[in-house]
């Protein structure tokens, strides 16, 4: 039962009367105390009933509301907690590098959970900004270490979430961030690749498959009669060397239909080299290529066709793009990239949409040609 004790006066059995008690005048005098819900006697002092009235109020409610933190906990380090709490989380080999990553650069680590503040995360996020890492790749260290203290927070030992509110560096817009390259460009590109690094050029961006995707295709992953291809995995390099075949990004598994060109392209390419059911493109032995391999391949064709500052990703814009422009909706746009949801394709191209200005001045233009006939074109030429 949660209640308040006076600790310098007592009720006289007798006369009814506030009696001194031996601790009359000695420390804090009015003394909170509940039960938590393990059963646990907790009791907290001060020098104000309203005080110790107010306090009580707060923790009793928490523990009706199932929120209640015990001051006890948190005593654990922000780095021996993230040990215990990452070794039960289910990950992509990724994922555990970018949280390791994350969790090893914070500058607290040995600083008890309980005894975290604000201000251990705004020092951390300054000193990353300070020594000039990319806006980035500032807000995934930040959206890493916030799923530690949250997870945290979840095993009640912490009220509250110590990173958030905490101000992040502003990330440039995707239409600034974002190369688009020209169809001149890739075209060039394909030109000057060496025959047996077009194909892989092509698919990535006709199709828009990400480098790893179009590194683990496979030539039974290609459907040449209904023109079609399916990814199902993706190449890593795992170091030295080698390389991990995995399944590809979460909701990342595709049907992708492929162009008449396209297919004949990789038609003409396997009947040139056959590969015996093998991996459609090969790198070190009989290993699919990795990241190194088709980094050099790409930047050996790039400079060749004198394009400069294109990167093979930009190929998968140049494809999203291409789908915009021909009218394609959200929802066939992310089922082609292979987005997890709509959410991240239009966070992504939004800005590749036609806006309701343009299709309003669209909609107006088409009703006043069709009312006013070939005048209306003469008046936008001037011709008067």
């Amino acid at each position: 039962m949660a209640s308040i004790q006076d600790r310098w006066r007592r009720k006289d059995p007798v006369t009814g009367r506030l009696v001194p008690t031996p601790q009359d005048g000695t420390g804090l005098r009015y003394r909170s105390q509940f039960r938590d819900p393990a059963g646990r006697q907790v009791a907290k002092s001060f020098a104000l009933k309203r005080d110790a009235q107010r306090w009580l109020d707060e923790q009793t409610a928490h523990v009706a509301q199932g929120s209640y933190v015990d001051p006890g906990a948190g005593r654990v380090t922000f780095a021996d907690f993230y040990a215990d709490w990452s070794e039960r989380q289910v990950w992509a080999p990724g994922t555990v590098l970018a949280m390791r990553l994350a969790a090893n650069s914070v500058p607290f680590a040995d600083v008890p959970l309980r005894s975290l503040r604000r201000s251990h995360v705004e020092g951390w996020v300054k000193g990353m900004v300070n020594r000039g890492l990319a806006p980035g790749t500032v807000h995934t260290r930040m959206k890493n270490v916030r799923a530690v203290m949250r997870g945290a927070v979840a095993d009640k030992l912490i009220p509250t979430d110590p990173s958030a509110g905490v101000a992040l560096p502003r990330r440039r817009r995707p239409q600034a961030a974002m190369t688009l390259p020209t169809a001149a460009q890739v075209g060039a590109v394909l030109e000057a690749a060496d025959p047996a690094f077009r194909p892989f050029v092509a698919l990535c961006a006709f199709p828009g498959l990400r480098l790893g995707e179009a590194a683990g295709l496979r030539v039974e992953d290609v459907d040449f009669l209904r023109r079609t291809l399916t990814v199902t995995r993706q190449v890593q390099r795992a170091g030295r060397g080698q390389v991990e075949v995995r399944p590809p990004k979460y909701g990342s598994e595709r049907v992708v239909f492929l162009a008449p060109g396209l297919v004949d392209m990789l038609a003409a390419d396997v009947a040139a080299q056959p590969r015996d059911g093998g991996w459609m493109f090969t790198g070190e032995g009989d290993q699919p290529p990795h990241q190194n391999t088709v980094g050099h391949r790409w930047r050996t064709a790039t400079t060749a066709a004198g394009v400069t500052g294109l990167r093979l990703h930009d190929l998968r814009h140049f494809y999203a793009s291409g789908l915009i422009a021909s009218g394609c909706d959200v929802v066939t746009v992310q089922r082609a990239l292979g987005h997890s949801s709509a959410t991240t394709t239009l966070s992504t191209y939004s800005h590749l949409w036609p806006s309701a200005e343009d299709r309003t001045r669209a909609a107006a233009q088409a009703m006043l040609t069709e009312s006013y006939g070939p005048e209306a074109d003469r008046s936008t030429t001037g011709d008067r």
